[in-house]
């Protein structure tokens, strides 16, 4: 962990603007494709197999970077990590720029989900050695930040540019280059020996494997479950209305816009692990609305459920990212955070998933079922939170041994 590698904290704080920087445009360089999707139908004739598959293969490089990144990460430090991942992603950007025919475009996103993958664990972790929580939470917000804002202006690039496939991906890729050279302020820290077991800092009460992951994990699986029944099933069932690259474009806005400024508010009021329970109960109550609101929502349901999703997609990642920072050993910190990075992308099968059984269940039964399993989650979660701090309040005790109440 770079922290562990001689930098004063003080040295250590000075370079987490430029490790959320680059986590900004990773999560650019990952979501931006999204908005790119019905003029790439359009323009190459990709037909729905090849469009799903994309995501398919992005999630094959990706699931590897994700656990290879954050492992390494821990033995290799957290900067050459991240900004080889960022760099990586960009070259990826930069094949889809070239080649964006179905095998371009399956060979550039592999690229991409390798890369993306390395820079988002490692530079997770990384803000969490440097900042703590706050850390953990600024590396959320700067990757969400990417997540939103890459298929806005990709989709207004498509919409108001005469070449609306080549110039959204050349501005990712700028975006990657100017990134990762920001990044290379990263090299002023000091260089340090090798870490070594005294390095590492010491493991706190509470810290252990279990901890981290079963805390952190039945959160994790509704992050981009939440983002992407609002980002690509709900846009798919618009589509009796509105079509083109802007609607998409807009899903992503107001989910990943609230996902952002909810993360900010629950900061700022200090709201602690409640946010964890109230992230899973707004992702039951989104997918207990789009369950009812059926094939052909309106307009006004569309966004509602936006900005829900987003809700439950902000909480459920910060909580769970706060939840891998304090629990894990920090041995076993970068490892840990791929694996809960891993476990929020089986989200991004979901709106496949929800297609393919369609036939058999309908459409309104999957998402009834997993409304109630969300809630179910937030009722645990604030169970377990009431039952920490009873335990708690009766350890403390007065200086005459009674206990305080």
């Amino acid at each position: 962990m770079e922290r562990a590698h001689g930098q004063s904290p003080a040295s250590a704080r000075g370079v987490l603007p430029a490790v959320l920087v680059v986590l900004f445009a990773t999560g650019w360089a990952a979501n931006h494709f999204t908005a790119l999707l019905p003029v790439l139908a359009q323009s190459e004739g990709l037909g729905r197999a090849a469009l799903d598959g994309a995501f398919g293969i992005y999630a094959i490089g990706l699931l590897p970077g994700l656990l290879g990144g954050g492992t390494l990460s821990d033995r290799w430090g957290r900067r050459p990590l991240l900004l080889t991942g960022a760099a990586v992603a960009g070259l990826g950007n930069l094949a889809l720029l070239c080649w964006h025919d179905q095998t371009g475009v399956f060979i550039g996103r592999l690229i991409v989900g390798a890369g993306v993958g390395v820079a988002m664990s490692a530079g997770t972790a990384w803000s969490a050695d440097i900042g703590g929580g706050a850390g953990s939470v600024l590396a959320g917000v700067a990757l969400s930040a990417g997540f939103g804002c890459g298929p806005v202006i990709s989709a207004l690039l498509a919409q108001f540019t005469a070449a609306p496939v080549s110039v959204p991906f050349a501005v990712s890729v700028s975006l990657s280059a100017a990134a990762v050279l920001v990044g290379v302020v990263l090299a002023r820290a000091k260089r340090a020996a090798r870490r070594t077991a005294q390095d590492v800092p010491a493991e706190t009460g509470g810290q252990s494997v279990v901890a981290a992951l079963g805390a952190a994990l039945p959160l994790a699986v509704w992050v981009f479950a939440s983002a992407t029944v609002a980002m690509v099933t709900m846009v798919e069932r618009m589509h009796y209305r509105f079509n083109g690259p802007l609607l998409p474009g807009l899903a992503a806005a107001l989910t990943l816009t609230s996902g952002v400024l909810i993360q900010m508010i629950a900061r700022r009021r200090a709201w602690g692990p409640r946010a964890g329970a109230a992230g899973a109960l707004a992702a039951a109550i989104g997918f207990g609305t789009v369950a009812v609101a059926g094939p052909t929502p309106a307009l006004a349901v569309f966004v509602a459920v936006a900005l829900v999703l987003g809700i439950g997609y902000g909480l459920c990642l910060r909580q769970g990212l706060i939840d891998v920072e304090t629990k894990a050993p920090p041995r076993l910190r970068g490892t840990l955070t791929g694996i809960f990075w891993a476990v929020t992308y089986l989200g991004f099968g979901l709106p496949v998933l929800l297609v393919t059984i369609e036939p058999a269940v309908g459409i309104t039964a999957p998402l009834i079922v997993l409304s109630v399993v969300a809630a179910c989650i937030a009722v645990l979660r604030a169970l377990r939170e009431a039952s920490a701090k009873h335990a708690v309040a009766h350890t403390v005790r007065d200086p005459v041994g009674r206990d305080v109440q």
